[in-house]
């Protein structure tokens, strides 16, 4: 009955990866345990997955397009959608954007960005929130935040510009050694060649001026060259195409890495926070 209930519960594209699985490896004259061996996973795995009992996970997929794939790419396309399926509704529109983007121009000021964090990091962060989150949710959320991390090394590159405010550096996520991970994981994207990070100061706001004040901004420039504007505060957001708005949160962008220190500055005082010795 369990499997059944998972059956009707499960996604549509869980479903056709299923469907999909089962009918490549009938044609293969595979059994669910000779297809299990030669991608690394037990027979009861690859029938979980042909029964929706248990979606296929990234790690399977992968496997999967390289054994019943013949080079149409499904299983591959199925990464994303399954992907897509897992982040907060609300989330899906930008996570696409993000993941084909030509540029983002991103600000946090309250954690740091979930394109920067550390799994442990991303961990207690999601983990932590209000109100709990079931163990098999903060892992899902976990997992597609890190996987993510694939625009860093997309072909073609895209240029990714952040500034962290200060005041995050400090704040304590999950306890001192997680934060002291996340700190070196910032100096090791810093030195990427298609990243620039940058910190604003506390003390910004010396000369009357502080253009972080009004929250999280990230700007996207789409394939198209397009520009787009992401905003979120408090579970909710916002996606923003009208030109005029656009225009003016990227001047706030700008405005905010002119008031930030430099990457250089900044690179030595993340590493002073994370007790690097020079």
């Amino acid at each position: 009955m369990a499997r059944a209930e998972n059956k009707e519960m499960a996604s549509p594209t869980a479903k056709l990866v299923a469907d999909v699985a089962k009918r490549a490896r009938s044609r293969k004259k595979l059994t669910q345990e000779q297809l299990g061996k030669s991608i690394g996973f037990s027979a009861a795995a690859v029938s979980a997955m042909e029964t929706c009992a248990q979606p296929a996970s990234d790690e399977m997929l992968v496997a999967l397009e390289r054994e019943l794939g013949d080079g149409m790419g499904i299983f591959e396309k199925a990464r994303l959608y399954m992907r897509m399926e897992t982040y907060p509704p609300l989330f899906k529109d930008y996570a696409l954007l993000e993941q084909a983007a030509l540029r983002l121009q991103l600000f946090s000021i309250t954690v740091v960005h979930g394109l920067f964090q550390t799994e442990a990091y991303a961990r207690a962060l999601i983990g932590g929130g209000y109100p709990p989150l079931p163990e098999q949710r903060v892992d899902e959320l976990v997992k597609a935040r890190m996987v993510r991390k694939a625009l860093f090394d997309r072909e073609p590159v895209a240029l990714i510009e952040v500034v962290l405010e200060e005041a995050l550096l400090t704040r304590v996520v999950g306890n001192a050694e997680i934060m002291r991970e996340q700190l070196l994981h910032l100096t090791e994207c810093a030195g990427r060649r298609n990243v620039t990070l940058q910190v604003l100061p506390l003390d910004s706001g010396l000369r009357g001026e502080q253009a972080g004040l009004y929250g999280e901004i990230s700007v996207v420039e789409t394939p198209e060259h397009e520009h787009l504007v992401y905003l979120e505060a408090q579970d909710e957001s916002l996606l923003i195409s009208d030109p005029a708005k656009v225009s003016m949160y990227s001047q706030r962008c700008a405005k905010i890495r002119a008031q930030a220190m430099g990457p250089r500055e900044s690179l030595d005082l993340i590493k002073r926070l994370a007790g690097v010795e020079e």
